[in-house]
């Protein structure tokens, strides 16, 4: 009985596909789901051949800088810094109005996103984001900015105030002064964060460098329109877009490593909360109520209490996570009035 038992055992296995074959299979469906590249747009070309290039270390960072009205006025200085997995495109519908309206404008691609190099096997830290910032704001010869963030951007923003902060404690001079800050929709408070499924999946080691070689365009569809409103959501041709760049560089294939800012929130939390608690600098939130990243019961109360110091600007109940992108007008408008509070025209 037990020979007739482990007979049927070895017939079992040796039927089961080996591991050889799975990997076969799983490179094969890997290759069907992201060959060939997508080509960039006419309206990538051209957002892309309207910026430059900077080298930090070894790495080519991709950035917008446009020089607006009063080109002389030092004090309008606009830097935009973007969110996860996108980038600076994350403005283009607000681009031309902030270029015009104030002095100058300037934003880069992050390491690892957008037109940027995207290393593999790169450790993504958001204190190296802050030092790409700073690098760039310096070869510019750029004194004094004020901040536009947004989601990931928001965590470099209170990194960036973090040192200020310091800087200020410690009575040293500061080769940059953060003038003001609006922050939009994103992780500023880790404890209120509602974390998606996807980007649980990103986190898991096991899963992760499967999970990032068989993400396509629909997959990435639903999980990227999942975080706008069900009236605000991108056009077929924003999805595309945001897709190529996410597929630049093969981007999708260091999600797993981009992804690591949330955990870095984490672990920084009383840092760069506590910078935003601390600083004196000015500070506004324009904020997306329909966000199921950071729910308004939530998140938008515990700000209000903790950051007593902020302005807030609540949009439409409709308006989701990318507030830039579903009602460019009103976040421009918000950050206008923000600025005029602070007497920039």
């Amino acid at each position: 009985m037990m020979s007739i038992a482990m007979t049927t055992v070895r017939t079992h296995l040796s039927s089961m596909p080996s591991l050889k074959s799975v990997a076969v299979l799983i490179a094969l469906v890997a290759i069907y789901c992201n060959w060939p590249q997508p080509p960039l747009s006419d309206r990538l070309q051209k957002w892309k051949s309207s910026g430059k290039n900077f080298k930090f270390k070894d790495f080519n960072i991709f950035y917008k800088d446009s020089l607006g009205q009063g080109q002389s006025a030092a004090n309008r200085v606009v830097l935009i810094l973007h969110g996860f997995p996108s980038s600076t495109f994350d403005w283009y519908k607000m681009w031309d109005g902030l270029a015009s309206h104030f002095g100058r404008v300037i934003a880069p691609d992050f390491i690892g996103f957008g037109l940027s190099d995207k290393p593999k096997g790169h450790s993504y830290t958001m204190f190296e984001q802050a030092d790409i910032v700073e690098s760039l704001l310096a070869k510019l010869g750029v004194q004094q900015v004020h901040i536009l963030a947004h989601d990931m951007g928001d965590t470099v923003a209170q990194e960036l105030i973090a040192r200020q902060n310091a800087l200020i404690k410690s009575k040293k001079k500061s080769s940059l002064k953060i003038l003001s800050v609006c922050l939009t929709n994103g992780g500023i408070l880790p404890e209120t964060l509602e974390i998606r499924f996807t980007q649980k999946l990103m986190l898991n080691p096991w899963i992760a460098p499967i999970g990032t070689r068989v993400t396509n365009r629909l997959i990435f569809r639903k999980a990227f329109g999942e975080v706008f409103g069900e009236r605000t959501q991108p056009t077929m041709d924003e999805f595309e877009d945001h897709w190529a760049l996410m597929r630049w560089n093969d981007g999708n294939l260091i999600a797993h490593d981009q992804i690591q800012y949330l955990p870095q929130r984490y672990a920084n939390r009383d840092k760069w909360v506590g910078a935003l608690q601390e600083t004196k600098i000015p500070l506004h939130l324009i904020y997306g109520p329909a966000d199921p990243i950071n729910p308004p019961n939530t998140f938008l109360k515990r700000y209000k209490m903790l950051m007593p110091n902020s302005g807030v600007t609540e949009l439409s109940d409709h308006i989701s996570h990318y507030p830039q992108l579903e009602d460019p007008d009103s976040v421009f408008q918000a950050y206008v009035g923000f600025m005029h509070s602070l007497k920039i025209n």
